[in-house]
């Protein structure tokens, strides 16, 4: 589900810059999912999206941030990194 999620996201970019491919935009993900690091989102009790947040010497580090293109643009995404922000590292 987040791969697909992934590859749905970031299609529109990696087609304009002529890098779009059906399989690898999957296991990009895949290769380096981690689940401990990784949450996901839900808004009216359904799947919305995911954040995975890696800690780093110097405190964490965004790695992915999706969310269904439907909720873009409606404030949860700055939500979601407001509540990430205010977690001490």
């Amino acid at each position: 589900m987040i791969a697909e999620l992934r590859a749905t996201v970031m299609r529109p970019d990696l087609e304009r810059l002529g890098r779009f491919d059906e399989h690898r935009v999957r296991q990009r993900l895949r290769d380096s999912f981690s689940p401990q690091h990784t949450s996901v989102i839900v808004a009216d009790g359904a799947f919305a999206g995911c954040v995975t947040v890696r800690p780093a010497e110097d405190g964490r580090r965004l790695e992915h941030f999706y969310l269904v293109p439907g909720l873009q643009g409606r404030g949860l995404g700055s939500a979601v990194l407001r509540t990430l922000l205010e977690v001490p590292r």
